[in-house]
């Protein structure tokens, strides 16, 4: 049997994992993506690696395999900048924290509950620690254009093809089939298409006749110059969230996916940079450095879309709000599907055809 000529369209991290396990599996890929490796929703990311609170069971033990998967990952890539540091929570009502701690804690997540002197131990540097919050020390964090351009290389070292700077305008169909992509320099032709296109996806599926029903809802990120050692690990406030990078910048946002950034994204990013500094002790030379806005791919009812489209063949979507969690797990799915055919039961509620 010939092998497979595969498109992958997005180069940010879902994008990334795919074309990786798809070369790492002797497929023949093509990364083509209209800015540079990372794309254009990763790098604006918060970066948080959990399977926290708000999930319903399915989809808390696809999350769970794929903070298995990052280790896995990270083992064989080199230069992925993955920490396990730990997330202390208190942005829910005690009612509800403790709801969610009985609910995961029963599935088998390591939830620990604190108290005011716990918390202050795990987060030395918090102006005001809350008198109960949650711990998961099994959380963690990656630097989400680093990881997402070590996985582009290393694919490319094993023979996939970066095409960047290069726009995708439509799919290319032929009958009832997606035959390649439409670009401004022309046509490529593929066997299959790989769709993970982030915010775009919608728009590029649309060429195809392909409906997906999506949102890109905005959300402004705040990082901080590099400083010293602040925070130990992930800070989820009442009234914003936190963490700090391998260089020292805090990223802050109203919550995890980032805040609404307002009629002036600007002040509304100052105004959270000196939220921050009121909740930490020893923050006085912590200084403001830029602001970032990204657009989240939120699809109709907030879950993946995973599995290839009913209507035509040779179209493969992968689209989700989650990708930094969930990276290396559809990643790895994906590209058995693709040339298995074996789906991972995990991804059976996210068919493309739940939508009709």
């Amino acid at each position: 049997m010939a092998t497979p000529q595969i498109i992958v369209v997005g180069a940010g991290i879902i994008g990334a994992s795919i074309a990786w396990h798809l070369t790492a599996a002797g497929a023949r890929v093509t990364v083509v993506d209209a800015g540079e490796a990372g794309g254009v929703a990763t790098p604006n990311s918060f970066a948080w690696i959990n399977a926290s609170w708000g999930n319903p069971e399915p989809y808390f033990r696809l999350r769970i395999r794929a903070m298995a998967e990052w280790r896995r990952l990270a083992a064989a890539v080199p230069g992925i900048p993955l920490a396990w540091t730990g997330g202390l929570c208190w942005d829910l009502p005690p009612p509800r924290l403790e709801a969610y701690a009985r609910e995961h804690g029963g599935w088998g997540y390591g939830i620990r509950r604190v108290d005011r002197p716990e918390a202050a131990r795990i987060e030395p540097n918090l102006a005001a620690p809350p008198e109960f919050a949650l711990h998961v020390a099994e959380e963690g964090t990656v630097e989400p254009r680093i990881a997402a351009t070590a996985l582009l290389a290393d694919a490319e070292r094993r023979g996939a093809r970066l095409q960047l700077r290069t726009r995708v305008n439509a799919l290319a169909r032929k009958n009832d089939a997606v035959v390649g992509i439409e670009t401004a320099t022309g046509r490529l032709a593929a066997d299959e298409v790989v769709l993970a296109a982030g915010a775009d996806t919608a728009a590029l599926a649309a060429t195809a006749g392909i409906g997906v029903p999506m949102t890109t809802p905005p959300g402004l990120l705040v990082h901080s110059r590099p400083h010293a050692r602040l925070l130990n690990g992930l800070v989820l406030s009442p009234a914003l969230h936190m963490r700090q990078t391998a260089e020292g910048r805090i990223v802050i946002g109203a919550d995890f996916g980032g805040g609404d950034p307002g009629a002036d994204a600007a002040a509304t990013a100052r105004d959270l940079f000196a939220q921050t500094k009121a909740m930490l002790r020893g923050a006085d030379a912590l200084a403001f450095d830029f602001h970032t806005v990204g657009y989240r791919p939120m699809l109709a009812d907030e879950f993946p879309v995973v599995g290839r489209a009913d209507a035509v063949a040779g179209l493969y979507l992968a689209v989700t709000h989650s990708g930094i969690t969930l990276a290396p797990a559809l990643g790895l799915f994906a590209a058995d599907e693709i040339l298995n055919t074996r789906r991972d039961p995990l991804l059976a509620p996210y068919r493309p055809s739940r939508f009709g």
